[in-house]
């Protein structure tokens, strides 16, 4: 009752900071959806002009090659790499443990496939159906499946997959039972299946039957679509971010979604009308002059999501380094000195650190394999403390996550679901001048490698001129003349040339350049060993 009277009030204007609120700004050249939630910052998405976000997306492809020894094969989908396609992702998949599995009757059974079947089912040159699982990911092509799915706004629709499942997240065993009558009864088409996700909860027959009827003619038209031409062809997109938005996050526990754009806050009224006259009047224009992500304290928030050091509430802070291989999260008691429980200490730094690590990983979308290195914990009762605190957090995650316990070294693993590059990847360029460290050389080491590679020129070269010119940024510059001015003197005394230095304020401290100081010919250039 409370949380009712709460939602109510939230709908007749209340504060954006308070509750569960979504925030979309809108730009010419950028989309931001923002999931705030009593103020804080817990979902965040971006979407550009220019993105072109292939998840969800249904090609109709044809079978380039197959690689026994990867249990795969590759197909051409019309983009610039090929699609990978695992034997077990084309095989019809079972249920995942998140969701209860509906028997209906069903009139006939299907023949069981292996991945053995795979090849000859799918040899090289035919068309295959597939909907895309992960986008592209630096050097990797999308990766696919055959088990084809359309989501609406109560049900999830699998057209070529005869299986009914119940969200487990509906944990009420009497509205479970209701949704499973409805489920049973529920006309649909034979050879496809469906699934009640969690916002199914609380609503009518007519409300799925509906939704039912929207995602058939989706399909009806993907199905046009597929017959039109050769492969490959694209059949469907995913809807835009803002249309997911609504689909995905507008349920009963969102306050309000605020928009600074009159054009999108219109479109989503028409979207979510038809469904619910209540969802529409939830959605919001933002008319006041200051922006919206400033005001509400969002972009603060945002540019963290890039820092390498996040701090705790308790004084302690977690350091998050994104690798190729892994990413590894360190935990650091750092101002929590606490007082003479030191084993207290360790724990409340562990346990916010936990909350930390799971909020940081949603809001910069990472993925793939995890290490924690927690602070040494003595006592097994609060290894495990740590770890249900981690598995609670993670839980209102959306991808899918497998977390293991607190390893006797203190390690926790775990592996998140990567459907798109991570927010760093995708929004940030490797460093020109690092070439992706996060590191350069320091000035000393710098003196040591040119003094060493002017001596092997010298050396190489003793017939000829020793008239050298070298470009160099000028920091580098001024740190030879006061520390070795010396030491190149001597240089050019015994090889009895002479060596020009002339800074260029565009050279990086890494970057240096030797040309002959005649012809004006390049001998030498640090860039070209990268």
């Amino acid at each position: 009752m409370l949380k009712t009277l709460r939602r109510a009030f939230r709908s007749r204007g209340g504060d954006p900071a308070e509750g569960t609120n979504i925030i979309i700004n809108c730009e010419k050249l950028e989309r931001r959806v923002a999931l705030l939630e009593d103020g804080s910052l817990e979902e965040y998405n971006i979407e550009r002009t220019e993105d072109d976000n292939i998840v969800g997306s249904i090609f109709k492809g044809r079978v380039k090659n197959i690689e026994q020894g990867l249990k795969a094969m590759f197909v051409d989908i019309g983009m610039e790499k090929n699609a990978f396609l695992h034997f077990w992702d084309a095989i019809p998949a079972a249920l995942d443990g998140g969701l209860e599995e509906i028997r209906r009757n069903t009139k006939h059974s299907t023949k069981k496939i292996t991945s053995g079947d795979i090849p000859n089912i799918y040899p090289v040159g035919s068309e295959v159906m597939i909907q895309v699982t992960k986008g592209p990911i630096s050097t990797k092509g999308p990766r696919v499946t055959t088990n084809v799915s359309l989501a609406g706004r109560y049900l999830v629709l699998m057209p070529l997959n005869e299986q009914f499942g119940i969200s487990r997240k509906i944990d009420d065993p009497r509205e479970r039972k209701r949704l499973r009558k409805i489920l049973e009864k529920l006309s649909v088409p034979e050879g496809m299946g469906v699934i009640m996700r969690t916002v199914a909860a609380g609503r009518r027959v007519r409300h799925f039957v509906r939704d039912l009827g929207i995602l058939l003619n989706q399909w009806a038209e993907i199905c046009e679509a597929r017959d039109s031409g050769r492969a490959p062809v694209r059949c469907f997109d995913e809807p835009d971010l803002v249309e997911r938005t609504v689909r995905d996050f507008l349920t009963e526990e969102v306050g309000e979604v605020i928009c600074d754009d009159a054009e999108t806050v219109n479109r989503m009224r028409k979207l979510v009308g038809p469904i619910s006259l209540r969802a529409r009047r939830r959605i919001k224009l933002w008319e006041e002059r200051q922006p919206l992500f400033e005001k509400l304290g969002i972009q603060k928030q945002i540019e963290e999501a890039y820092l390498r050091e996040v701090r705790l509430p308790c004084g302690g802070y977690i350091v998050i380094d994104e690798t190729e291989a892994l990413i590894s999260i360190d935990v650091n008691t750092g101002k929590n000195k606490g007082g003479k429980n030191i084993d207290k200490t360790i724990l409340q730094t562990n346990l916010e650190a936990a909350d930390a690590v799971a909020r940081q990983l949603r809001l910069r979308n990472m993925g793939g394999l995890v290490v924690i290195d927690f602070i040494d914990m003595r006592g097994r009762k609060d290894q495990q403390a740590v770890y249900r605190r981690m598995k609670e957090r993670l839980s209102r995650d959306r991808a899918k996550i497998q977390v293991l316990p607190v390893s006797a070294l203190g390690l926790m693993e775990m592996t998140r679901q990567r459907l798109n590059e991570s927010l760093s990847l995708s929004t940030l360029d490797e460093c020109e001048h690092c070439g992706g460290k996060g590191r350069i050389k320091s000035l000393s080491t710098m003196s040591v490698e040119l003094q060493r590679t002017l001596s092997g020129i010298l050396h190489a070269h003793e017939a000829r001129n020793h008239d050298l010119v070298i470009a160099l940024n000028p920091e580098l510059m001024d740190w030879l003349r006061t520390q070795y001015e010396d030491l190149f003197a001597e240089m050019q005394r015994r090889h009895h040339g002479k060596l020009t230095f002339r800074p260029d304020p565009m050279f990086y401290r890494e970057k240096v350049v030797i040309s002959n100081a005649q012809t004006g010919d390049e001998i030498w250039s640090s860039v070209s060993l990268r």
